[in-house]
């Protein structure tokens, strides 16, 4: 089955889908950050570079799906919140736009919980209703990645939509028993490099790709909170910035001082230091054999932290297929009621 892939990214989501056997067939993505990872590691998906409101629908080709997830930062709590206001809130606007004009069998978007605040509610509301009025069957609900196979705790809300002729809803798979934890996913990576001088990469330098972190201090408000998860337990949530990146389950959890202020456990400051651009991959669910490319290794960090988890894509892309073939199951079951009646 095959995609078109909107917002693409780093390709988390995409990667996901094509585990569960659907193909990424054309994808866009506006960041020059990104390109080159995007192409290095789906190298038969063609990749328009264009801003998506330059995209016209006829651009497009016939899929059976469209995915893709929206900017985010319209809709963060950590943001300024202007949602629908700002102009990458607006751009949900062109997601309903080709959908309408292209209407696979499916749809799925992905966004942060930020957008389900109440200041949001009428705005995320009549996206719903929009994408309803393209012809589309919709559910949305807030989920744990963590419940679907990723170690960290990551709260995203996921649409879907089916097209209203195919006679179906979509039904969130149920959480699964085993809850991964840091342990499972990076206890056995050696130690990583510092990056170079001004955060750059150290590139074909480092014996595991992208096995590096980020240098430099702590700001006052990443040091208000315990930022240490042990290693029987899941992750922060991985961010799109090495500045915030979660520090490794090495060390000790921050010590309270006082409201607002945590410091490093005295005498074992050396233990303290960011996730490497590799580790927030792995606690992303990016194999090892996918490869990122910048310079700034603030650029690794943005893109791993910006993707959906590959594992929790995957689960829902597989329940999803499913779905669509038990459709194309009872429209054969049908046609040949009617063929031997």
């Amino acid at each position: 089955m095959k995609l078109a892939s909107l917002f693409t990214g780093a390709g988390g989501l995409d990667l996901g889908f094509e585990k569960a056997g659907f193909h990424v067939e054309w994808a866009n993505e506006y960041d020059p950050t990104i390109w080159e990872t995007f192409q290095l590691n789906f190298p038969n998906t063609k990749l328009d570079k264009r801003s998506i409101t330059e995209v016209a629908s006829s651009d497009i080709p016939d899929v059976d799906g469209i995915i893709g997830g929206p900017p985010c930062q319209s809709w963060s709590e950590a943001g300024a919140g202007r949602g629908i206001n700002d102009k990458r809130g607006q751009l949900f606007y062109d997601y309903i736009r080709i959908l309408k004009d292209k209407q696979p069998k499916f749809f799925l978007a992905e966004n942060v919980s930020g957008i389900l605040h109440p200041k949001h509610s009428e705005a995320f509301l009549n996206i719903i209703k929009q994408f309803e009025g393209a012809g589309y069957n919709v559910s949305y609900k807030l989920l744990n990645a963590n419940d679907y196979g990723v170690p960290q705790d990551r709260y995203r809300v996921i649409v879907i939509g089916y097209r209203k002729d195919l006679g179906k809803k979509f039904e969130f798979p149920e959480p699964q028993k085993h809850r991964p934890i840091l342990k499972d996913v990076i206890s056995d990576l050696k130690d990583p490099k510092p990056a170079k001088e001004r955060n750059k990469t150290n590139g074909e330098d480092l014996e595991i790709s992208n096995h590096e972190y980020m240098n430099g201090g702590f700001s006052t408000i990443y040091m208000s909170r315990n930022r240490v998860r042990s290693w029987d337990e899941p992750s922060f949530t991985i961010q799109a910035g090495g500045r915030h990146a979660p520090i490794h389950p090495q060390a000790p959890k921050m010590q309270f001082v006082d409201y607002n202020k945590r410091i490093f456990v005295p005498g074992k400051e050396n233990m303290y230091r960011r996730l490497s651009v590799r580790e927030c991959a792995r606690i992303q669910t990016f194999p090892d054999n996918y490869t990122f490319r910048y310079n700034d290794v603030a650029d690794g960090y943005k893109m791993i932290g910006n993707a959906v988890p590959v594992e929790f894509a995957k689960h829902i892309a597989m329940k999803i297929k499913a779905d669509l073939v038990d459709v194309v199951k009872q429209t054969y079951r049908e046609k040949l009621e009617v063929a031997t009646s």
